[in-house]
């Protein structure tokens, strides 16, 4: 990890600490959905693997109790951070009637939760960032002082949806944040087959607001960028996007086989530098963190996967009758 220090950044040893629990809690509840779909429990999986570091970075440097959350599919550490549990996750991968984000009508992945401001996705990639968008300039208009971070995979920045939302932004100068989350991969099809000229954050001079790539790996470096574009966006001087470039560490999701079109050779050498190795290694160089200790927190952590696989699984479907609400006004 680069010399960047978190008490530099106004962390303290504390914040760090729960960052990395969060970044572990993301990655051991997602293994463990893994294994619930290769048993048939659950139906899908679309993992956050690999980016762990960019979402919880991200969610550290906003304000956890009136910023707005416009996530998309992978986005899992980030909403952890932002108040869901291992339980609401789990009861969303069993499609239960207590799932928060749809009742157990959507896909796992498709996060929406009211009681977190986070805004509920939908499968077409990138139509959350148009709706970010809409939620910065009605704060603008209603004179709030939220700022909205939206969202997404390198590959859906082709869409004509980031370019609308993006434009729009620049001209009304919004209080939101784009991130990009770069991972190499768009389903199976490689950066340099998706994006012309290979730098997503250059594109942000054509829409007149600052753009900067950050190692999505080090979640210090993604929270400081994040941290100083809310800033700007807080105090009136717009939007700022934010490509963090990390690696999609397994299959775009469980219907996936991406040996068709990468090496293992290649996922092992990404595996080498992800952002929880890099973390990890930074809190022991800072004596704040003991192979005892993280242990502990792993211990601690499956605990509470396992009581919440055991309570998703038991709980309720949705009643069939339901099938109609809220579909029609």
């Amino acid at each position: 990890m680069s010399e960047l220090k978190h008490t530099a950044l106004g962390l303290t040893d504390d914040q760090v600490l729960e960052m990395y629990r969060y970044m572990l809690l993301a990655r051991k509840i997602d293994e463990r959905m893994w294994l619930l779909n290769r048993a048939g429990k659950i139906p899908f999986v679309i993992s956050c693997q690999g980016q762990e570091g960019i979402q919880v970075g991200a969610a550290f440097a906003l304000d956890r109790e009136k910023d707005w959350l416009c996530p998309y599919y992978r986005d899992l550490g980030m909403v952890l951070a932002f108040g869901q549990t291992a339980r609401d996750n789990m009861l969303s991968a069993f499609a239960k009637k207590e799932d928060p984000n749809s009742g157990g009508r959507q896909m796992p992945g498709h996060y929406g939760d009211h009681r977190y401001r986070i805004l509920s996705g939908s499968s077409p990639v990138t139509t959350q960032v148009l709706h970010a968008v809409g939620i910065a300039y009605a704060g603008k208009l209603e004179k709030k002082d939220h700022v909205v971070l939206t969202t997404c995979g390198e590959g859906s920045s082709n869409q004509g949806d980031w370019h609308e939302a993006c434009n729009f932004a620049g001209v009304h100068n919004l209080p939101v944040i784009f991130m990009v989350e770069n991972n190499k991969y768009a389903i199976s099809v490689p950066l340099t087959k998706q994006v012309a000229g290979g730098d997503i954050a250059a594109r942000a001079k054509g829409y007149g607001f600052p753009g900067v790539k950050v190692d999505g790996n080090n979640p210090l470096e993604v929270y400081q960028a994040v941290k100083e574009a809310a800033e700007r966006a807080r105090s009136g001087q717009g939007p700022t996007l934010i490509e963090a470039v990390s690696y999609r560490l397994v299959p775009h999701s469980s219907d996936d086989d991406d040996r068709t079109y990468r090496s293992s050779e290649e996922v092992e050498e990404a595996r080498k530098v992800d952002s929880l190795v890099v973390f990890k290694k930074y809190l022991m160089d800072h004596e704040l963190l003991t192979e005892e200790k993280d242990q502990e927190i792993v211990a601690k952590i499956m605990q509470e996967i396992n009581e919440a696989t055991e309570y998703a699984e038991k709980a309720s479907y949705p009643a069939p009758e339901d099938l109609y609400k809220h579909v029609y006004a």
